[in-house]
């Protein structure tokens, strides 16, 4: 019997240009804080993502999908502290935050699932990473201006 409505078990997110437009080691400076309804850096810099991202995630989240972030940043807590501040640590269930091959990153989620990398969707916007985890078996989604809403569905209905 052929599978017909085929669903990733875990889809995974790349942070840097892929839910937020800037490179959390490099362009913005931690800590960052809630100021009235903005969330700044320690210089007062407004900190954004891309606009789609939060409907992206409430929708995948409300789905049913696990989702992770796989993210080879060396400012750890600064990215850490911008998921709880933007309000998206209930969404992840895999965290993977820290320096190193995104291999890495993968096969600590696969083991702490026990999902097969086939049952995987990977959105980065680094050729490099998209090479190596889809290397693994995972379906890999290069990222050009952010994850929107319209990307998501369209690899969701071909995966």
């Amino acid at each position: 019997m052929c599978e017909t409505n085929r669903k990733p078990k875990i889809i995974v997110f790349d942070l840097d240009y892929t839910l937020w437009p800037f490179w959390v080691d490099t362009h913005v400076t931690p800590p960052f804080k809630k100021k009235a309804n903005d969330i700044v850096d320690s210089h007062g810099q407004i900190i954004q993502y891309y606009k789609e991202v939060p409907n992206v995630l409430k929708y995948l989240h409300e789905e049913g999908y696990e989702l992770g972030v796989a993210s080879r940043t060396s400012e750890i807590q600064g990215a850490k502290q911008l998921l709880n501040l933007f309000n998206w640590d209930k969404y992840f269930k895999y965290k993977e935050i820290y320096p190193g091959c995104k291999i890495n990153h993968f096969s600590k989620i696969q083991k702490a699932s026990g999902t097969d990398y086939k049952d995987m969707v990977f959105f980065d916007d680094e050729h490099r990473n998209i090479v190596d985890v889809g290397k693994l078996g995972v379906t890999c989604i290069i990222i050009k201006n952010g994850v929107n809403q319209t990307l998501v569905e369209s690899v969701l209905k071909k995966f």
